[in-house]
């Protein structure tokens, strides 16, 4: 059983890596068998040997990118959380937010991202501004849910010992809303990531973004592709790391 069990989880693990395999071969094939001019449709040697022969570009803009994302998510997570425990503890507080968070919740953000540029400016500064707002909104949501799944019955049990609101919250309450606080994590992590790119697009001048937006304006497929890999590559290491923690500090990790 534990043999099998061992198998299945080896196959599990095997399958994306195939299908990550057969859609290069694939991609490759196609630009042979349809002789796809580069401009339009480079190969996948075309875009490992432009991402080998100017290692430096990408990785200084990946490190531009990456400065967005780390301070711009770590202000949106942090003030998401300050309010969402606000939220939470202080109802009236929640009822005179809660209305406004939800009109900001269904705006578009990037339509946040000209009226940033008219008060901000361009700049790095901007931009992680703009990918703070982007972070912002799951953690906030994700967060409420969790801390009001505490069942009154614990919430009984420590009153009537004289448990305090904080020992309450640090034992129970943060206990029940850590899974719904991870998986708002997660959703912040990977929008920090589509916010920096689209911050790099309008407010920037460096990032992986603008040099995709570059590549574009010069039409070069090559350089757009080999940038989205390293973005790609970015993303899923943050996302990563965010679940590593979840599994090592807590034990688990929601399926997404």
């Amino acid at each position: 059983m534990v043999e099998h069990a061992r198998r299945f989880r080896v196959v599990d693990s095997l399958l994306p890596l195939g299908a990550f395999v057969a859609g290069i071969v694939g991609w490759w094939a196609m630009t042979v068998a349809f002789s796809v001019p580069s401009f339009l449709l480079p190969s996948p040697v075309d875009v490992v040997s432009l991402l080998v022969g100017n290692p430096e570009l990408y990785a200084r803009n990946a490190l531009f990118t990456l400065e967005k994302i780390l301070y711009g998510g770590t202000a949106g997570v942090v003030g998401g959380f300050v309010l969402a425990v606000c939220m939470a503890y202080l109802p009236w507080f929640r009822r005179a937010v809660y209305p406004y968070l939800v009109t900001a919740r269904v705006l578009p953000k990037i339509a946040i991202a000209p009226v940033l540029l008219i008060y901000l400016g361009t700049g790095t500064g901007t931009a992680v501004v703009f990918v703070a707002l982007i972070a912002f909104f799951p953690l906030v949501q994700s967060t409420v849910a969790g801390l009001d799944r505490t069942p009154p019955e614990q919430r009984a049990l420590l009153r009537s010992v004289n448990a305090g609101r904080i020992r309450t919250a640090l034992h129970v309450d943060l206990r029940y809303a850590l899974p719904d606080v991870f998986a708002g994590l997660k959703q912040s992590v990977t929008l920090s990531v589509i916010g920096a790119v689209i911050a790099e697009w309008i407010v920037a001048d460096d990032g992986l973004g603008f040099l995709i937006l570059l590549g574009s304006e010069n039409v070069r497929a090559d350089v757009m592709i080999a940038a989205l890999v390293v973005l790609v590559v970015e993303g899923l290491a943050l996302y990563a790391i965010v679940a590593w923690i979840q599994r090592r500090f807590f034990g688990y990790e929601i399926a997404e």
